[in-house]
């Protein structure tokens, strides 16, 4: 006699081999899509840094001469790690940089924020210059570190977005790239 399977484990098997295939065909086809992610910790403060790989893709940039205003926006998160545990989101600050490009004057205007503040705004004429200024934060001095506990892990995770999309797969972000790196505090 051979053992049968129950029915609800037959289905509860399907169902699970049908997520599995739903979560590999959702992940991103490109390591494109990722962000490079480093902390460091200096003056009683969380610097960060992070930077879109491959920076703008030539759809991106196509987006960006058509002269409608595109919006990057980086959401970054100081997490704590915590064991058998959700992890805890210690603070939270969003990066965003706009690009207006005017196609009379052939110029660019950029303007960074922080938490919706416009922290700096520059015009600029070279599109390599403005790729970078658009994937690339050096040293964003972002968080205190009096909100850290000493000798505990943290990461920096950070997701970017990008507006606005194309509904016709040109715009290549189908959602949010991602990227995080992990630290230890040690006062």
């Amino acid at each position: 006699m051979t053992p049968t399977c129950p029915y609800y484990v037959k289905n509860l098997v399907t169902a699970a081999c049908l997520l599995g295939l739903l979560v590999v065909s959702a992940a991103p086809a490109t390591a494109q899509e990722t962000l490079r992610v480093r902390p460091l910790v200096r003056d009683e403060q969380v610097l960060v840094t992070f930077e879109l790989n491959g920076g703008l893709t030539d759809e991106m940039k196509a987006v960006v001469q058509s002269g409608l205003r595109t919006v990057f926006t980086y959401t970054v998160e100081l997490k704590l790690k915590v064991p058998a545990w959700v992890d805890r989101t210690v603070a939270s600050v969003v990066v965003s940089t706009s690009v207006d490009f005017d196609n009379l004057t052939r110029r660019h205007t950029v303007s960074q924020s922080l938490d919706g503040r416009v922290a700096e705004s520059f015009v600029v004429e070279d599109p390599a210059q403005v790729a970078q200024m658009v994937t690339h934060f050096d040293r964003l001095p972002l968080f205190e570190t009096k909100v850290l506990e000493a000798n505990r892990e943290y990461y920096v995770l950070v997701r970017a977005d990008a507006r606005p999309r194309s509904t016709s797969g040109l715009w290549p972000w189908s959602g949010t790239a991602s990227g995080s790196a992990k630290f230890t505090f040690i006062k």
